[in-house]
């Protein structure tokens, strides 16, 4: 007996996302070791004396944190209490879903989603190492931590699939003390990118802007005609001689880059730059320091 054509393409598209899961994580895996075997370590904060809630223990949870009192009251259900700066300390990520990011000038480099990816999963499992809480902003569901984070933010990121209405980061309400890392190209509209941080760091949420470009995005090295095509919209512009546009880009690439620059700044957040040329190791150091840091960095 055969199975209905939408059950075989659901399964076969399941099977091509499941594929991508282990490279990711080995890749991702590998970075951050590598960044690891660099650092000084770092201290794992304390439990906390405020309580906030109780939850329901989930698998990777200590069993140190359980209310076995609480637990007493509920069958078949086991409970933790969480304090208050466990709930504000967690780190929530944003990774642009859209088509925005699936590019790549060169096969030697790449695509600005997958190394988005890696990164986010490689930052993953250096907080999940130092005992930190991660989730996903926008996500009702509560942040992830253990050994199990990594492999849970890759299925939660939903890497094969695109959002090409959701390029811009949505107005989240986090508690005070949350991180924030956000991670695009930022090819979007300004005053949106500025409404979610103003809001974020209105309530005393910290962040950090990661933009990835592709070397052709920053560098320009276009000549003669060149037809360009706009992932998210199949736009397609061709221009006779595109090396006449090299100046006038670069300036508009540059202005946008330090307009991005100036607005971190001022919410006292932390910009950095990286191009997929270069190694991912250095935008993660970079990245897993201005989690505690508020200077601007380039990578």
């Amino acid at each position: 007996m055969t199975e209905p054509q939408s059950a075989i393409a659901v399964r076969r598209q399941a099977e091509e996302a499941a594929a991508f899961f282990p490279a990711l994580l080995v890749e991702a895996s590998r970075i951050a070791q590598t960044v690891a075997a660099g650092l000084h370590g770092r201290r794992r904060a304390g439990p906390g004396e405020t309580f906030w809630q109780h939850r329901a223990y989930a698998f990777g949870d200590p069993v140190s944190t359980i209310d076995w009192r609480q637990s007493a009251r509920v069958a078949d259900r086991l409970y933790v209490r969480e304090n208050e700066w466990e709930a504000a300390a967690a780190v929530y990520l944003w990774r642009d879903p859209s088509r925005s990011l699936d590019y790549a000038s060169t096969k030697m480099t790449p695509s600005k989603r997958q190394r988005a990816d890696v990164l986010a999963v490689a930052l993953t499992i250096l907080l999940s190492q130092a005992g930190e809480r991660i989730g996903l902003l926008g996500e009702q569901r509560r942040p992830f931590h253990g050994r199990a984070a990594p492999s849970r933010i890759v299925e939660a990121l939903h890497i094969t699939q695109y959002n090409d209405a959701a390029s811009s980061p949505e107005p989240a309400e986090l508690a005070p003390g949350a991180r924030v890392v956000m991670i695009s190209d930022f090819f979007t509209h300004h005053d949106a990118i500025e409404n979610s941080v103003a809001t974020l760091a209105a309530a005393g949420v910290r962040g950090v802007l990661v933009q990835i470009c592709d070397p052709a995005e920053e560098d320009f090295p276009f000549h003669g005609r060149v037809e360009f095509h706009d992932l998210e919209s199949r736009d397609r512009l061709i221009f006779g001689e595109t090396g006449a546009l090299a100046k006038d880009y670069r300036a508009k690439f540059q202005a946008h880059r330090d307009a991005l620059a100036t607005l971190t700044r001022k919410a006292g957040w932390t910009f950095i730059s990286h191009r997929t040329d270069r190694p991912a190791q250095t935008a993660l150091l970079a990245l897993f320091a201005a989690l505690g840091d508020a200077r601007s960095w380039t990578h």
